[in-house]
Order: structure tokens, then C-alpha cells, then sequence
């Protein structure tokens, strides 16, 4: 099993802006969903979401598949969120016992992505949501994480879903029009970079060429509160079509019917 320390944001560590503008950006996303809803946030990472979606659902458990990510909600939680440890692919809840399962820049790290399909149907109530947020591979200038190994992008992951009993929308996130100036000129240097293999894979060398993109960095928060969140709705893309217009795309899929 891989240690997914490496590439996961602990509570302060330095990071873009725009990387804590799309952690409220999916949280904001999916915070309607949850609203006096049973819910699950699988690989929840170091839970910076957690507490805001504790704060509106009817109960709320977060999970992941490594402890030493965990003792960082852990510690900063204490009693106020039930956080425990287990695989998303075969999530130990009963049947129909959840009306969301949220999992955000996540899903490209499971071995087997259509075993957690096949969990979450199981333990949605007909009518659930299943949120994901992903990296859009489907850019040009997509750079897969070293740890990834499957990446689903806006038709496939319709595709996917549907044949596992969802109705999916999908909605497109950060679009690349709206990106500095600095980061749009220096995109085809990225393409032929990651074409190359030249771009840095440990966490450390991707903060100094970020740092070198996107200007001084921020820290990434431990918790993200109500007063922070301004979230601009995402828009509509295509189910049958590749995206190339977004960096990140959400996917809303509805359970259709019940499982057996």
C-alpha cells in the first residue's frame, strides 16, 4: 500500500492560492448536498472540510485509508467529528444508510475505482449523491500525480457511473481563461515539460515551481470556515464530450434505483 503522505496537504503546509481556492470552492459545491443529510467524505486527507460539513449535515463520518493522514483531523477534531479508517473501495457501512459520499481529488488514487462505484451504490438510499471532485486530464497540459492510476475525465466518468446505476450532471471548475497571466503564458512550457517528464514528482520540488507560477504562497488550513466560503456555482459541461476548458471537474451523480 502506498504511503499517501507524500502527496497529500497537511495542515500548514505551503501551498498556491489557488489550491485553497479550490478546496472552498468543491466544499461550497458540495455543501447544498449535505444539508440535514447522513454523509460519508471518503479519503478525507487531513479533513480541512470536515467541520464545515459537520456543521450541516444530520451526521457525518470521515474516512481514509491512512492513519498518519488522519492523526492530523484526529488531533485538531478531538470528539467533534467521527473520523475512522478504512478502504473507500469497500466502505463497512450498512445498506442504504447514507444520502451523500463525497470524494474530492481522490479518486485517480484507487486501484480498483469501480469497486467504490459498486460501495456506493450499495450504501446509498435511492435517490443519494455521489460528489466527486477531479483533476481534468483531458487538458493539454495535464500532469498526472506520481502516485495515481486511473483518471476518468467528463465522458468517461458518465459513462462509468451510468452503468453503475447513477444519473450523472457534470460541472466544469477553476476555468483556465480566468488563470494569471503568468500561468496561461507559461502553459505550452508546461505541455512540453510534462511530455518530457521534466516537471518536479515529490511535493517539496512541485511548492518551489508553483511558488515560481503562482507567486507567494499560503498555508493550507487546518479548518475551513462559513465566513471564507464564496463559492461561484460551476458550470455545466458536456457528458459526452472531452472538457479542455476547466481545470477541475465536478460530477453530481444521483442513484437511480435501489440496489439488490
Amino acid at each position: 500500500m502506498h504511503d499517501f503522505i507524500s502527496v497529500t496537504e497537511m495542515a500548514g503546509d505551503h501551498v498556491s492560492t489557488e489550491q485553497v481556492d479550490r478546496l472552498y470552492q468543491r466544499y461550497g459545491w458540495a455543501m447544498p448536498y449535505c444539508r440535514d443529510r447522513d454523509v460519508l467524505e471518503v479519503a478525507c486527507g487531513t479533513g480541512a472540510g470536515l467541520g464545515f460539513l459537520k456543521s450541516h449535515a444530520r451526521s457525518l463520518i470521515g474516512a481514509d485509508l491512512c492513519d498518519n493522514v488522519l492523526s492530523t483531523p484526529r488531533l485538531h477534531y478531538g470528539d467533534r467529528i467521527d473520523i475512522r479508517t478504512f478502504d473507500a473501495q469497500d466502505i463497512p457501512l450498512p445498506a442504504s444508510s447514507l444520502d451523500v459520499v463525497i470524494l474530492f481529488e481522490a479518486l485517480y488514487y484507487l486501484p480498483e475505482p469501480l469497486r467504490f462505484f459498486q460501495s456506493c451504490q450499495r450504501v446509498l438510499r435511492p435517490g443519494g449523491h455521489l460528489l466527486i471532485a477531479t483533476a481534468n486530464k483531458d487538458l493539454s497540459d495535464f500532469n498526472p500525480s506520481p502516485l495515481s492510476t486511473t483518471y476518468f475525465g467528463s465522458v468517461e466518468l458518465a459513462q462509468t457511473l451510468n452503468q453503475h446505476g447513477f444519473e450523472v450532471s457534470l460541472y466544469g471548475n477553476t476555468p483556465y481563461e480566468n488563470t494569471g497571466l503568468r500561468q496561461r503564458t507559461l502553459r505550452p512550457l508546461k505541455q512540453a515539460a510534462v511530455s518530457l517528464g521534466l516537471l518536479p514528482k515529490s511535493k517539496a520540488g512541485k511548492m518551489l515551481l508553483k511558488r515560481f507560477v503562482f507567486g507567494k504562497p499560503t498555508h493550507f488550513p487546518w479548518e475551513i470556515k462559513q465566513s471564507s466560503i464564496q463559492h461561484a456555482a460551476p458550470e455545466p459541461i458536456s457528458n459526452t464530450e472531452p472538457d479542455q476548458s476547466f481545470k477541475v471537474i465536478f460530477c453530481e451523480a444521483t442513484l437511480k434505483h435501489a440496489t439488490q
